[in-house]
């Protein structure tokens, strides 16, 4: 079977080839954003997968985008403080934000240090002033993010948005508290609802390496039966576009 026919597939041969991808890509709705609503909003993933973008958005990448007009948000967080080795708001400010002319009132972090449900109701708020001025009605109503980059875990997640989780049918709130599963950590976590993620105007979706082959594959060759799929990151899409960035071990066979 082919891609979902809403969802574009760049396969890239190894992770640096994917990142490169993934950086021309952001650079380019960073612009078109500015050009066409005079900012860029962008939500930023965790994990590991994205390391190597921040990177590159930082240094060969960092003239291409419009930080001065860039306001960055995040998918989800752990409910851990911000110098945490766990935390998703270091890795990116580690990389990324500490080494781009970004306003620092442009990032709005997820304050794990508050404990989960505490930061998830901050979050919540953010995101509605952000976006819906600050009124109290679903996400679903209003556009979110011009872009909202995504990783994908080996289960199927994506933000911390894991398979069964009940927060997937989440459509008043725009950020919760949830619980990873047992075995992954830190389990308490914060991430912004299916709602928020599919207001996007795009979506990028990075997956690389072999141990994500299973899920990659399965979702990418589901065709137009993808989001019947029990793995989340299979069932968002960005109004505009959705675009899957991965490398020829997560690809297997199909690249």
């Amino acid at each position: 079977m082919s891609a979902p026919p809403d969802v574009e597939v760049v396969v890239g041969e190894d992770a640096e080839t994917v990142a490169r991808a993934a950086a021309d890509a952001l650079a380019r709705a960073a612009n078109q954003a500015v050009q066409l609503r005079g900012r860029f909003t962008v939500a930023l993933p965790g994990g590991r997968t994205p390391r190597r973008l921040f990177q590159l958005l930082a240094t060969t990448h960092r003239d291409a985008v419009p930080w001065a007009l860039t306001h960055v948000f995040f998918g989800d967080e752990r409910a851990v403080p911000p110098w945490d080795a766990a935390s998703n708001y270091r890795l990116a400010d580690a990389e990324l934000l500490t080494r781009v002319p970004i306003p620092s009132d442009h990032v709005q972090r997820i304050r794990g240090e508050l404990g989960a449900a505490a930061a998830a109701a901050r979050y919540d708020a953010e995101l509605r002033a952000a976006f819906a001025g600050g009124r109290e009605a679903p996400a679903a109503e209003f556009d979110t993010f011009d872009l909202a980059v995504l990783g994908v875990g080996a289960d199927g997640h994506t933000a911390s948005l894991f398979p069964g989780s009940p927060v997937l049918a989440e459509r008043a709130r725009w950020a919760v508290a949830v619980e990873a599963p047992s075995g992954v950590e830190p389990r308490e976590r914060v991430t912004v609802t299916l709602p928020v993620l599919d207001g996007a105007r795009e979506v990028h979706v990075l997956a690389t390496g072999a141990e994500k082959w299973a899920v990659v594959s399965a979702i990418l060759g589901a065709g137009a039966a993808a989001r019947a799929l029990p793995y989340p990151a299979a069932w968002v899409r960005g109004t505009a576009r959705t675009v899957w960035f991965v490398d020829r071990a997560a690809r297997g066979s199909e690249a």
